[in-house]
């Protein structure tokens, strides 16, 4: 995604009565609890970084989330998410590859910049692949690979999926895609959960974005909310 989108999306965001109302209510719930209730959601992140595999049972599509480019190219957390790719698709685990991800800088989208690190690196060249350039997050990453798997027909049943990405990422594209309709299944792009400063402010930034979804989708559907309850479905 362009920095300029990005600012446009954050002040729709920030003038969205919707957000500043699921925000509320994460709040709220958090000093009624204490502060309980964010270190259940954290330790719920926690849980999906540490437990998830990096092989699926059987050849499933996979999808890979993109992440913002650095200068042109992927960054380490979205090469390693493509180095995961790569072993599936060469162990013949990745019946094809779905990457996602839009334009975050540059000319080239995200699912293109992966796409060409993946042929770089040696992709069988008999891999389906499919890129979704028109994403800007995880949500609209998952609504747009809804559209493509389904091919445009909405009663399609959509085949399982491993959503493949950073450890600390895995919860809330779990999450997103349960509420999408997908049976999902996470899959870790690292070897192993590493606690590094940069992974710990991480998890507890994902943890909190988890909760705020979480909690205004519970609270839309407990007061009957329906535009709130559609803005993730």
């Amino acid at each position: 995604m362009s920095p300029v989108p990005s600012l446009m999306r954050s002040r729709r965001y920030l003038s969205d009565r919707d957000v500043w109302h699921a925000a509320v209510v994460s709040v709220v719930a958090l000093v009624l609890s204490g502060g309980l209730v964010f270190v259940g959601y954290l330790a719920h992140v926690w849980r999906v970084a540490w437990r998830s595999p990096r092989q699926v049972p059987w050849p499933m599509v996979v999808l890979v989330f993109g992440q913002r480019l650095e200068g042109g190219e992927p960054g380490e957390d979205f090469r390693q998410r493509l180095a995961a790719a790569l072993e599936l698709a060469r162990s013949a685990r990745a019946e094809r590859l779905l990457l996602l991800g839009g334009f975050s800088g540059g000319q080239v989208s995200e699912a293109a910049a992966g796409h060409r690190w993946l042929l770089l690196h040696g992709l069988p060249p008999d891999m389906p692949v499919q890129l979704e350039h028109e994403s800007t997050d995880s949500l609209e990453n998952l609504r747009h690979a809804r559209r493509l798997l389904s091919a445009g027909d909405p009663a399609h049943r959509l085949p399982p999926v491993a959503l493949l990405t950073s450890r600390y990422h895995l919860a809330r594209c779990r999450w997103l895609a349960h509420r999408l309709g997908f049976d999902g299944q996470p899959l870790a792009a690292e070897p192993r959960l590493r606690l590094t400063p940069r992974l710990l402010r991480l998890l507890v930034l994902e943890s909190a974005y988890l909760m705020w979804i979480d909690l205004g989708m519970r609270w839309a559907g407990l007061v009957g909310h329906r535009r709130m309850a559609a803005r993730i479905g």
